[in-house]
């Protein structure tokens, strides 16, 4: 099995689990070529894996002028037709105005070098992740190449916006769609016709349990971690306002924050504002190895996000034996089970936060008890040796002569 991989930049520190798919995939024996829009920075070279999966990915950008033109020439001249159909694709699903006009051009000029790399390569199929602009390649490339494409819907940005991106169109063309949740599965169900929605199937994103050190829970807690992009809409000012009533009654309470972005400087400045300098410690990104080491010694792990899927890092979190305190947005209550594994909190409500973290805190036999139904939920269900095989084995079903292909739905 022969399969292009798409995102629009790969591999990231904060996608790992995109990684621990290829890697998995590749094992259960599929040939996967990775491909991404836009070359990755330095800053994202966190470990081998990241280094090695860069050194062995196609990368559509910068495009070499020669090269685009080639590209569209030969895609022109092998059929004419399907590329004049692909043209009017692409046309038909811009967005209306200057704006959107210019980037569905830049969309489609990386499209045919996307289409005419894969061709060269005799690749049948191409599966990209994300919803949005690397979705938008990849549903025409397909067109360009006259391959299939599939995509993994995740969510929950692209749900904000799901006409701009054409959500619709792309789902209806897709061979099939891989879902995150049940929660996004449900989203996807209200652009697509009732005939499609066989063919969208829950395949959760996966951790591989095997690798996380189950944490030992004594005493009262004191060190919290939070890992994540630095950008507001993933809630750390909620954390942080929390930390300024817990720290009345737990003086040496310590927070880490792994993860870099653009709203770090800020997030720096309202951590001293707050007077939380010597309590929060930013540690920047961090390669998977060393994240797992900060889980053996976390005692509650925090996620106080506005706009999620399913967090991977909450998977491992849980794999850990760590306690979690997470938001209740989208998919999240179908990994965090409320008062078993964790404590579900609305978002934004910094009373919640607060009381949720100090009754962990407070109890080790609850941090030991919570710890090890996440290990137990994470082993069955977001296990990346199983979901990895779920997907490989819709793929397989799917690249069969289209007349045969009638999945049921897939469940999680």
């Amino acid at each position: 099995m022969r399969i292009a991989y798409l995102t629009g930049e790969y591999p990231r520190a904060t996608d790992t689990f995109i990684q621990r798919e290829v890697a998995t995939l590749r094992q259960l024996g599929a040939e996967i070529h990775t491909f991404s829009v836009r070359p990755t920075g330095e800053e994202h070279m966190v470990g081998e894996e990241q280094k090695q999966e860069r050194n062995q990915t196609f990368y559509i950008l910068p495009p070499h002028p020669i090269k685009l033109l080639r590209s569209h020439l030969n895609l022109l001249f092998a059929s004419p037709s399907r590329y004049l159909t692909a043209l009017k694709l692409a046309w038909s699903t811009r967005i209306y105005g200057l704006r959107g006009n210019i980037y569905q051009l830049f969309y489609f000029l990386e499209a045919g070098i996307l289409a005419q790399e894969i061709k060269k390569r005799q690749i049948p199929h191409l599966h990209n992740h994300f919803g949005d602009s690397s979705c938008s390649v990849a549903m025409l490339a397909a067109s360009l190449g006259g391959f299939s494409y599939s995509f993994t819907l995740h969510g929950p940005y692209i749900f904000f916006q799901p006409y701009h991106w054409r959500l619709d169109e792309k789902i209806n063309r897709a061979l099939f769609v891989s879902c995150i949740s049940n929660y996004c599965r449900s989203q996807g169900m209200i652009f697509a016709p009732i005939k499609k929605w066989n063919r969208l199937h829950i395949v959760h994103c996966g951790i591989d349990p095997a690798l996380f050190k189950v944490v030992s829970h004594k005493g009262k807690g004191k060190r919290l971690l939070f890992v994540s992009r630095l950008t507001i809409v993933k809630g750390l000012p909620i954390l942080l306002e929390s930390l300024v009533s817990l720290k009345q009654q737990h003086r040496d309470l310590i927070l880490t924050v792994i993860g870099d972005g653009s709203d770090r400087t800020y997030l720096e400045q309202m951590t001293a504002n707050l007077g939380l300098s010597d309590n929060v410690n930013f540690v920047g990104y961090k390669s998977q190895a060393e994240v797992r080491k900060y889980f053996e010694e976390a005692d509650v792990f925090i996620s106080s996000s506005f706009a999620e899927g399913v967090p991977v890092v909450l998977m491992e979190a849980m794999a850990a034996g760590v306690p979690v305190v997470a938001t209740q947005i989208a998919g999240v209550c179908e990994l965090v089970e409320n008062n078993v594994s964790g404590y579900i909190v609305p978002a934004g409500d910094t009373t919640s936060l607060t009381n949720s973290i100090e009754k962990l805190l407070n109890d080790c036999e609850l941090r030991a008890k919570f710890g090890t139904a996440g290990r137990n939920k994470v082993e069955k269900e977001f296990n990346i040796n199983l979901e990895a095989q779920k997907l490989y084995k819709i793929m397989s079903k799917a690249l069969q002569p289209v007349d045969s292909y009638q999945l049921p739905v897939t469940k999680s």
